[in-house]
């Protein structure tokens, strides 16, 4: 988990924060650190009431916490949110790729004009910062998830220049996948891995960047903590080929259950709309890509020196080592319960 520094703490202390899909995998981690820095409260907007009621026996009885069933899709509901808010993380959205591909119409819905309610809104209400949690998917996006999300990256970078005399941050986090987060193909693996059916990969070619739910929410409060206004915050990941990652879980698997019959890989066929590789930054964004240490910041000021093609290629990018994978697998085994 990535540092969560005094000054970071500072920042979120005594304030009001929203957190949109707050019961999701990313945004149930962003609350748990929060509540560390100790905000003076803790909005948790959310369209499922089974994952309040998660949430609450997950998290206990915290008095700063107050869950608000409501749906992004419902403009007057996300004002209401808003009302005495000072920073909004906006991780809400329709994620999965296929689900996104099969309902078009619902994926816009949620995530571009759910987003631009928020954005109005945040707006109308005087917010001071807005962190909009995207994906890796969003950069030259071959799929309606990374073109709905790019879209509201968009909006979200244009939104400062609606905010007139007021001083409005809002900012981008854009993440690879989050390995072990409801729906990742670890969880797709694992449930096969618990049917005793083959794991399923798509291609042995194919590469994905990773990071750990504690990272993605320790970044979003960095973010939310060092963001100027119409910037989008990068993490520095690992790359892992999804073969790897496949032939990993099976060792951590069979090491933990000796299954009778030994688990196999089964090489099925690549969807149209699915790319083998991810990129974190587009060709048109290296030249306002600034190297920032754990993290790049894409910025409207140009760079003196491009960085390098091959840290935002996942076939190219360092690869994450096999120790570090089975450390990692083996935790989440252990960890995730649904």
């Amino acid at each position: 988990m990535l540092k969560i520094s005094k000054e970071m703490k500072n920042a979120y202390k005594n304030k009001n924060i929203l957190v949109t899909g707050g019961t999701g995998s990313i945004g149930l981690a962003l609350v748990k650190q929060l509540i560390s820095c100790k905000p003076k409260s803790i909005k948790v907007l959310t369209n499922d009431e089974n994952s309040i009621f998660d949430s609450t026996n997950i998290i206990g009885e915290n008095k700063s916490i107050k869950y608000i069933l409501g749906d992004i899709r419902d403009k007057d509901r996300c004002q209401l949110s808003l009302r005495n808010v000072d920073i909004v993380f906006h991780a809400a959205a329709m994620k999965h790729i296929d689900i996104c591909e099969e309902n078009p119409f619902d994926a816009i819905k949620t995530n571009v004009i759910g987003t631009s309610n928020l954005l109005e809104a945040s707006i109308l209400e005087g917010i001071s910062k807005f962190v909009f949690i995207s994906t890796d998917k969003a950069t030259n996006p071959t799929t309606t998830l990374g073109a709905s999300k790019l879209l509201a990256e968009r909006l979200t970078l244009d939104a400062g220049t609606y905010s007139g005399n007021q001083k409005m941050i809002f900012s981008i986090a854009r993440f690879g996948n989050v390995i072990g987060s409801r729906g990742s193909v670890f969880q797709i693996f694992r449930q096969q891995l618990k049917k005793n059916l083959p794991l399923t990969v798509t291609d042995s070619r194919m590469t994905r960047f990773i990071m750990s739910i504690s990272d993605a929410a320790s970044m979003i409060l960095k973010i939310g903590h060092i963001a100027k206004d119409s910037e989008t915050f990068i993490l520095k990941m690992t790359a892992v080929k999804i073969e790897d990652l496949a032939k990993t879980m099976i060792q951590v698997y069979k090491e933990k259950n000796k299954p009778t019959k030994d688990p196999t890989i089964e090489i099925s066929k690549v969807r149209g709309y699915e790319r083998f590789h991810e990129f974190l930054v587009t060709s048109d964004e290296i030249p306002f890509c600034h190297d920032i240490g754990d993290m790049y910041k894409i910025t409207k000021k140009q760079v003196k020196h491009d960085i390098s093609l091959k840290d935002i290629n996942s076939s190219m990018a360092t690869r994450i080592s096999k120790n570090k994978l089975h450390q990692v697998i083996n935790e989440l085994f252990d960890e995730i319960v649904y």
